[in-house]
């Protein structure tokens, strides 16, 4: 009796983690960002909306890294398990393969969130992404699919196809993405 409470102590650990930490990472980036506006001078109460030098300057490499973390994880806990059969039914690991998965699903679409907006600083990072806006808004959603559905084919090639765009698009304007595995502690602090 005592391991299906664990595994539920941890399920629902896992969820918490889920549903409060894109919600906490979303707080703490927009928190600099407003110290950092309120802090400067400027003649009008709103800030300008054409970004700075040093924005337009980091704004490649904040992508090439934002998007490298989302390929990195899709591919490391979402592909890989898929094609080696472990969200198969009756696959022992099962369902700690999904968690992961989860986790994974909602790391990949923060950090192509982030990707987008970084991209924001860059005239042509910003053209080549703006189509893909909606695929990526699309990914929201996919990691209740992992587990509800029987047969997660469709779950794994949306994410793989719109990574795959995304690194296809920073490309297309001067900005190569090279998949970067996170670890697991941060699938769990910053989803």
């Amino acid at each position: 009796m005592l391991v299906p409470i664990r595994r539920l102590a941890l399920a629902f650990t896992l969820c918490c983690a889920l549903v409060a930490g894109p919600t906490a990472y979303a707080d703490s980036r927009s928190a600099p960002q407003d110290t950092r506006t309120a802090s400067q001078p400027s003649p009008s109460s709103s800030p300008s909306p054409s970004p700075t030098e040093e924005e337009r300057r980091l704004a490649k490499t904040r992508f090439v890294v934002d998007a490298g973390l989302a390929a990195g994880a899709t591919h490391e806990w979402i592909v890989k398990p898929f094609k080696a059969g472990k969200f198969a039914k009756g696959h022992h690991g099962r369902t700690m393969a999904l968690v992961k998965a989860g986790l994974a699903g909602a790391f990949a679409y923060n950090r192509l969130k982030a990707a987008v907006a970084d991209a924001e600083a860059d005239p042509a990072l910003s053209k080549a992404l703006a189509p893909l806006t909606a695929s990526i808004e699309d990914l929201k959603d996919l990691p209740h699919e992992f587990h509800k559905s029987d047969s997660p084919d469709a779950t794994v090639n949306s994410y793989q196809d719109v990574v795959d765009k995304v690194k296809a698009a920073g490309a297309s304007a001067g900005a190569q993405v090279q998949d970067q595995v996170p670890s697991p502690q941060q699938l769990l602090s910053s989803p």
